[in-house]
């Protein structure tokens, strides 16, 4: 209404307000987390793995360090235990200590020996140290540890497939043997060996499990991948009789044991479609500097030994790409055999009697005996003296030297000691194909049809 209006400049002031500065004072609320209480069960299966797995992996990875006496002392102290716990406790003579990463008896009794100590070491922890909740920090430097030791070992050996020097190419030996010949683990090798392409995915996917590893904030897809691969190298190790089942296995159980905080989330994830967090675990270090300094320290070593293990892998495939040059080359024939004087007629069932040798590598030597059985040497050629020196890959005090000549086209004569006794061979060079189907036959993207042969 227009006597309702009123004039704005017209109307008395309002008195005056003075604002007044309030200073508040902020409150912070500290949530104190309480500390995870771990069942009994959980304490002691962890005491458990903890003891074991640290004994198994030891002296990894400080074994890349210098330190060869200590760890010689630390292998001689475990050859002492094991011997005797086979002896005394177990009734057995263990002559064979170790064959790298197998299944020899002296592996499996070590293997026994340390169940039987991290079980003692379990029950005195354990009597030791019930009142303690939970083990979440040491918990975090056990996952620390097993990440260092696992992705090492994945970047060594995959970085000797996508090299091919864990598996080579077959050799001129094994294109010329039946597959009847060919033990399954021969087998395995050569079917490797016959595909560049698959040695590095194989060997690819072993370095990016390894390589993630390294990676914290990685640890569940490294661990997820790792699982993958030793899964199936472990049944490849098992289906083709590959002595480093053991190995293997262990393997397996670290990339289980990374992965294993995470497999209720990973359910809730795929099976449930319920949004999940990876498990990350509490700080090893309160200062941010010190992690961070700890994080690049792991970042390095990886990349450190990733391009460590490519550079070994790539050196030892140079001694495979190393073929000799004539008169040695090729496949030969024995036609003639001789010891301390005396020829040796041809016996279908000698073991120790040679019937063809293969020369092809400069460092290694493959001889058929008259039974059929195949035998391995490492070869010290020396093309300008023309002399040959020979050590058995199984036994170390076995050893060849010979001279040769070549007084003939595609004739060749051996000259020399073996094993203690004087043996001359005359060798006739076998016809073998240029090419072989394994070989030459490569990949097709068009198959009208297929090529099973």
């Amino acid at each position: 209404m227009q006597g309702a209006r009123m004039n704005v400049a017209t109307m008395s002031p309002e008195p005056q307000i003075q604002a007044k500065t309030i200073t508040t004072v902020p409150i912070e609320f500290h949530v104190m987390r309480e500390p995870a209480q771990w069942n009994l069960g959980t304490r002691i299966g962890f005491r458990f793995v903890f003891a074991y797995l640290v004994l198994y992996g030891f002296p990894s990875p400080l074994d890349i360090l210098p330190w060869e006496s200590l760890f010689t002392k630390y292998n001689a102290l475990w050859t002492a235990i094991v011997t005797w716990v086979g002896e005394h406790l177990l009734g057995m003579n263990i002559t064979i200590l170790t064959n790298g990463r197998g299944d020899t008896t002296y592996n499996y009794v070590q293997i026994l020996c340390m169940l039987a100590m991290a079980a003692t070491a379990t029950v005195i922890w354990s009597l030791l140290d019930r009142k303690r909740s939970n083990y979440e920090n040491l918990h975090q430097w056990l996952r620390l540890y097993i990440r260092i030791v696992l992705g090492m070992t994945l970047i060594d050996y995959g970085a000797d497939k996508v090299i091919q020097s864990q598996m080579p190419a077959p050799t001129l030996a094994t294109l010329m043997e039946t597959y009847g010949q060919s033990s399954p683990m021969h087998l395995l090798w050569t079917f490797m060996g016959a595909s560049r392409g698959y040695n590095a995915f194989a060997g690819g996917a072993e370095m990016l499990g390894g390589i993630l590893l390294f990676i914290p904030a990685c640890t569940a897809i490294g661990a997820l991948i790792s699982i993958g691969v030793m899964s199936n190298v472990f049944m490849l190790n098992m289906c083709y009789d590959v002595p480093v089942k053991l190995f293997s296995f262990h393997l397996l159980l670290m990339a289980v044991f990374l992965m294993t905080p995470d497999l209720r989330r990973l359910a809730e994830l795929f099976l449930f479609h319920r949004r999940v967090e990876l498990y990350s675990g509490p700080a090893l270090f309160r200062r941010k500097s010190v992690s961070r300094t700890v994080l690049a320290a792991q970042l390095l070593l990886g990349l450190w030994l990733s391009i460590l293990c490519l550079y070994g892998a790539q050196s030892e495939n140079k001694t495979f790409d190393a073929n000799i040059g004539p008169p040695l080359y090729g496949a030969w024939s024995v036609a003639e055999y001789a010891v301390d004087g005396k020829v040796v007629p041809s016996s279908p069932t000698a073991e120790d009697q040679w019937q063809r040798m293969f020369f092809q590598n400069s460092s290694r030597l493959a001889v058929e005996t008259t039974s059929g059985a195949r035998m391995r040497f490492f070869l010290k050629l020396d093309e300008k003296q023309h002399t040959l020196k020979l050590i058995n890959f199984n036994d170390s005090n076995w050893k060849a030297d010979f001279s040769y000549q070549s007084p003939q086209p595609n004739v060749v004569t051996l000259t020399g000691q073996m094993n203690g006794h004087r043996v001359d061979m005359r060798l006739r060079q076998l016809d073998t194909p240029k090419s072989f189907l394994l070989t030459s036959r490569g990949f097709h993207w068009i198959s009208e049809h297929p090529f099973n042969q």
